[in-house]
């Protein structure tokens, strides 16, 4: 099938590009301070994924940051898109009509359209709270999504795991399977954190270290994918 060999293209694209950019953020904040104009912007000596000295947002939202990360984002959102789409065409060719199937297209579009309104308002910074408020239920309403597409297509997988077999590496598919219950978990014991005061550092880490889960998953599935032998 083509369009497995399209899922396979596309999920190496959706780790690669927001990795890429969002690490190539955390360098030019920390290691090119001179390309800054605000030097209130500048972070020094900073491992955010271990020291949680700044969250995403801070260092993706400066400028000239933000001309990285924003295109970055926006590709994400279009290859996502691609992404679900695909998958529900696979899923339909082994099943026509899935239980699943319109749960994990559901949440994994409305991820990419949330992804999209977040990185739209990046950077735009107003002195309200109704404004802070609808940024934060944005990037937290992308996550959630996420993490549900992820965990619906896990499960329909599975669930054709035995119709798949020639397509498909399981070992991939139990780490998928494995990574998703991690994120879930994570999340859930994370609620009492988020919602107290406090913490910033164990935060932001945290923050850091959840993004690199979330997009493991496709480049799991860059791995799971078996090539089609011409």
């Amino acid at each position: 099938m083509d369009k497995i060999q399209k899922v396979k293209s596309i999920s190496i694209w959706i780790f690669v590009v927001p990795f890429i950019s969002i690490n190539t953020c955390l360098i030019l904040i920390t290691e090119f301070q001179w390309i800054f104009p605000n030097q209130e912007d500048i972070i020094h000596n900073a491992f955010p994924y271990f020291d949680g000295q700044a969250s995403i947002s801070r260092v993706v939202r400066t400028y000239p940051a933000w001309l990285i990360f924003k295109p970055a984002m926006f590709l994400t959102s279009f290859l996502l898109i691609k992404y679900w789409l695909y998958n529900r065409d696979i899923i339909q060719f082994f099943e026509t009509d899935h239980k699943y199937i319109k749960k994990f297209i559901f949440y994994g579009i409305s991820s990419a359209v949330a992804l999209t309104i977040h990185s739209i308002f990046l950077g735009i910074n107003f002195e309200y709270d109704l404004y802070k408020l609808f940024r934060r239920v944005v990037m937290l309403s992308f996550i959630i999504f996420e993490i549900v597409a992820q965990t619906y297509l896990v499960m329909t997988l599975y669930s054709l795991q035995d119709k798949l077999s020639k397509h498909i590496n399981k070992k991939y598919l139990k780490m998928k399977l494995f990574l998703v219950s991690a994120l879930i978990i994570v999340a859930l014991l994370s609620i009492p954190l988020i919602s107290l005061p406090g913490n910033k550092f164990l935060k932001h880490a945290l923050e850091w270290d959840f993004f690199l889960g979330v997009i493991v998953f496709y480049f799991l599935t860059f791995l799971m994918w078996k090539i089609k032998k011409k």
